[in-house]
């Protein structure tokens, strides 16, 4: 990691703002000292940006029209993309409790075409296009327009924005994986 350890006492008050706001948001059930792991230990460093940038997160993850599923491929497909292990690894738990199948978030993790279907194949078509091709095409649009709604594309089109910003920090700081935690990108 290429980040100063810090501990919880050593905290300034606005550090201790932004963790508390993390630990006692949604993401932190059941899971306790989340606060200090992951993209959250960078961003209680940096509270300015931190902040805003954890409860921009917050409405992503628990407050879209999106079905978790839906969500979850298309998060996993930018953790693949940007070969974020310690995203890719979270969510693809979390994608697999969403009822997404384990051996097409395999072929997404090994560089392979994975065969979703349904929704879950637009959400991936979507971002995929998104993260190749720096847009989507009409074509493509009109799919998830149709299925997602207006408010859905625009719910989408955010997870992903999110989502890289997630990964590039995961990697730019070269945050470690948790105990327990598997390597999906193992170099």
């Amino acid at each position: 990691m290429r980040l100063t350890p810090v501990t919880r006492g050593a905290l300034a008050p606005n550090q201790q703002q932004v963790l508390d706001a993390i630990e006692q948001g949604p993401r932190a059930k059941g899971r306790p000292g989340i606060g200090l792991i992951g993209p959250f230990g960078v961003w209680v460093r940096a509270p300015g940006v931190g902040g805003p940038i954890q409860k921009v997160g917050e409405a992503i993850r628990f407050t879209t029209s999106l079905a978790s599923n839906v969500q979850e491929v298309a998060i996993c497909t930018v953790g693949a993309f940007h070969h974020s292990k310690f995203e890719f690894s979270t969510h693809k738990a979390l994608a697999i409790q969403a009822g997404v199948s384990e051996s097409c978030l395999d072929l997404l993790r090994d560089g392979e075409d994975p065969d979703f279907n349904g929704d879950e194949g637009l959400s991936y078509k979507i971002a995929r296009e998104m993260l190749t091709e720096h847009g989507i095409s009409d074509a493509t649009y009109g799919l998830g327009l149709a299925r997602f709604t207006e408010t859905g594309m625009i719910e989408l089109v955010a997870t992903v924005g999110y989502y890289c910003l997630i990964s590039l920090t995961l990697n730019a700081f070269k945050i470690p994986l948790e105990p327990g935690m598997e390597d999906p990108f193992p170099i």
